[in-house]
């Protein structure tokens, strides 16, 4: 049976408990304004990760600039759900 934290106990969830939640799990797993912000988030993080590479005073490889620009276009032409759940991140090459 499924749990939920009440008052600080733990109690089962009702039939009708239980079906709200899979409904909210299976909307969010096939939302595309959701599922792009996640896309977006992931991206935007592993740029900020190798943003210092791109100051002046850095020399940027060929593959790193190759990678970035990959990320910046990860959200390219995604308009169905199945686009986005389909969308594979490159690797990062060696700094």
């Amino acid at each position: 049976m499924t749990k939920k934290l009440e008052n600080g106990i733990y109690v089962d969830m009702t039939a009708e408990e239980i079906a709200d939640l899979e409904n909210l799990k299976n909307y969010h797993h096939n939302n595309m304004d959701i599922l792009m912000i996640e896309i977006r988030t992931k991206r935007n993080r592993l740029l900020s990760q190798t943003d210092y590479l791109a100051l002046s005073d850095q020399t940027m490889s060929a593959e790193m600039t190759a990678y970035r620009q990959a990320l910046r276009d990860i959200t390219n032409g995604l308009t169905t759900v199945a686009d986005v759940k389909a969308v594979v991140f490159p690797e990062k090459p060696e700094v």
